[in-house]
């Protein structure tokens, strides 16, 4: 086209010409251009000057009947591989595990350890519930899985450590659920810098794959299993669907992504705090998101995760002794899944090993430009058999340790006591949750008179009902003890802050987290529930002394007034061990009381001094 705008072509020369444009449009531009500066067009049946209106019309009606023509080759053979998908017989790729038979068949894929290799992702898979738990084991592990790649030999078959799309694409496909799918990808079409873009590979939904033919091959899994996964996996998905519950993640909360608002429909969040992070509270954003109002409601996680943990261990009792059978089961096994895989590399690599010796043996050893090449390579398989043989000899001569008897008692113990192992020291949040998750699919919580009312749905369609008891507005698990705050209520009537802390101490009392007391932590009490502090002066205006002052006032010491008081003598107040005794002064005037401090101030034994006289007042 510049060449020709630019006056330096006199005629263009081609059979066909109307097809080597891509559309009409392209077409009708080189038409336009030539008639502008005189190029003539020459076909294999004449030549044509697009500035005569014949010649035009007749170059543009052909261009148009080449284009209809494309177009409708284009579309037969579009649907006539729409009909061999119809049929499950169309064949793009095929997905690693199966190897095509004949033009229009599948099958598993022969080899072993391929097979055993995606069938391993699978059962992982449904073991950890997680896609990226079994990449990271795998990866920890050390097992490698299949791929393909293409060279100058065609199909060939690699093996590597996964990534996280391996694993998801071989869980997610519905070639190992035994079904043969088309259409499950398309385009989209759409213009940038004025001109076209089609941009493909987009996944469809299920109702909108143009074929679908379940039961159309052997299978890896079930198409139930294989449902059951997808169901998984979208429920795994954080931020995506509303109503998923969430991957499991840290922290102490135990029905972390299972509640739901029953005021206004939203996933309950978890928020931690305290000192080490592990204090959760659950809260709706509902209220806030919707009219930036407060939050819809807010409660702590210890009841009600304490609760529900009871109601799942109710359901789960009968099912005990069978889950310590299957744990024992499990942990016999615990490497046989690794040692499987490193035997069939092994075996695979002592093919490869008697493939490269026999490429070796058929070469002339004369010939050591191609001789001294085969050597290296059968050393490289030697080397990588040889590893394999020193890691499977490691794996079997450490082999799953059977637990001693001692164990497998105390473990069948627990399977007959669930609550007694779902309390037990070595048993982690995630495990929690985890059996938590197994039983429970969702809570739906409303804060009704200071408690909780949940509806649980199980797994399986049943439900619930529950009703735990809220803690009231300041009321939490480190709450001092209303006996406590009594006391300090009391004693702050009568002592400063430095002294109840002595007296606290004395008694054996603690804060709501077992500390010790002392006199910030005795302010910040009396500051959160309003208690005014002691005011110099304010006993003697009640009228009220110590047993100091009452032993100075009736002259005589204090273990005397003691025994006052033991004796019934001398009314007075004690309010716990250690804190100080209150007496009224009005009671020390009595004649009684006076008489009785005499009678036992003059029952002293007299002193050996002979010079030594009594004074009476």
């Amino acid at each position: 086209m510049a060449a020709i705008c630019e006056g330096r072509v006199g005629a263009v020369v081609s059979i066909e010409a109307s097809r080597l444009a891509r559309n009409g449009r392209d077409w009708h531009t080189l038409l336009e251009f030539c008639g502008l500066v005189g190029t003539l067009i020459l076909g294999e049946d004449g030549v044509y000057d697009p500035r005569h209106p014949n010649d035009r019309l007749l170059l543009g009606m052909k261009g148009t009947m080449s284009e209809m023509e494309l177009s409708v080759l284009r579309q037969r053979s579009l649907e006539a591989l729409k009909q061999k998908a119809s049929r499950g017989e169309l064949f793009m790729t095929v997905a690693i595990g199966y190897v095509r038979i004949g033009n229009n068949r599948i099958e598993k894929d022969p080899d072993r350890r391929i097979t055993e290799a995606i069938a391993l992702t699978f059962a992982r898979f449904a073991e950890m519930q997680s896609v990226r738990q079994v990449h990271l084991w795998l990866r920890q592990e050390r097992i490698p899985l299949p791929a393909v790649t293409y060279g100058a030999e065609g199909r060939l078959i690699e093996w590597k450590l996964p990534v996280y799309n391996t694993i998801l694409h071989i869980l997610t496909n519905p070639i190992y659920a035994g079904a043969y799918a088309f259409g499950r990808t398309g385009s989209r079409v759409s213009i940038e810098a004025g001109r076209k873009r089609v941009v493909r590979g987009f996944k469809k939904e299920r109702k909108d794959w143009e074929v679908l033919i379940p039961n159309h091959h052997e299978g890896y899994l079930s198409w139930a299993d294989y449902e059951r996964n997808l169901g998984l996996i979208a429920d795994n998905a954080n931020g995506k669907n509303p109503m998923s519950r969430g991957a499991l993640r840290r922290g102490e909360a135990l029905l972390a992504g299972l509640l739901r608002c029953g005021h206004c429909g939203r996933k309950l969040h978890v928020a931690y705090s305290g000192a080490n992070g592990n204090t959760g509270r659950y809260h709706c954003q509902g209220g806030f998101i919707n009219h930036g109002g407060d939050r819809c409601i807010s409660f702590g996680d210890m009841r009600i995760d304490r609760d529900i943990g009871a109601e799942v261990i109710v359901r789960l009792q009968p099912l005990g002794i069978e889950a310590a059978l299957a744990a024992q089961a499990l942990r016999s096994r615990a490497n046989e899944d690794k040692r499987r895989q490193i035997a069939l590399a092994l075996e695979q690599a002592r093919y490869e090993v008697g493939r490269a010796r026999r490429q070796y043996d058929a070469v002339d050893p004369d010939n050591r430009l191609v001789a001294s090449e085969l050597e290296t390579r059968w050393n490289e398989r030697l080397t990588i058999a040889r590893d394999l043989e020193a890691e499977l000899e490691e794996l079997t001569a450490s082999p799953a340790a059977e637990p001693a008897p001692a164990d497998r008692e105390r473990l069948m113990m627990l399977g007959a006591d669930l609550q007694r192992a779902w309390t037990s020291a070595g048993v982690t949040p995630e495990a929690k949750k985890r059996i938590v998750r197994t039983v429970i699919d969702e809570i739906v919580v409303r804060v009704e008179d200071n408690a909780l009312d949940l509806v649980i749905r199980w797994h399986g369609g049943d439900h619930s009902a529950l009703k735990v008891k809220k803690n009231r507005t300041g009321q939490h698990r480190w709450s001092v003890e209303g006996e406590t705050i009594d006391l300090v209520r009391v004693l702050a009537r009568q002592m400063p802050d430095k002294a109840i802390a002595s007296v606290l101490n004395r008694a054996g009392k603690t804060t709501g987290r077992g500390n010790g007391w002392t006199q910030s932590r005795v302010c910040s009490l009396r500051s959160h529930n309003t208690i005014p502090t002691y005011r110099e002066g304010e006993r003697r205006e009640r009228g009220e002394v110590t047993l100091d002052e009452a032993a100075a006032a009736l002259s005589v010491s204090p273990s005397t007034v003691r025994r006052l008081i033991k004796d019934g003598q001398l009314s007075a107040n004690q309010l716990c061990k250690g804190a100080p005794w209150i007496i009224h002064a009005a009671d020390l005037d009595r004649n009684d009381v006076k008489g009785a401090a005499t009678a036992r101030r003059l029952r002293r034994p007299p002193s050996s001094n002979p010079l030594q006289k009594t004074l009476e007042l």
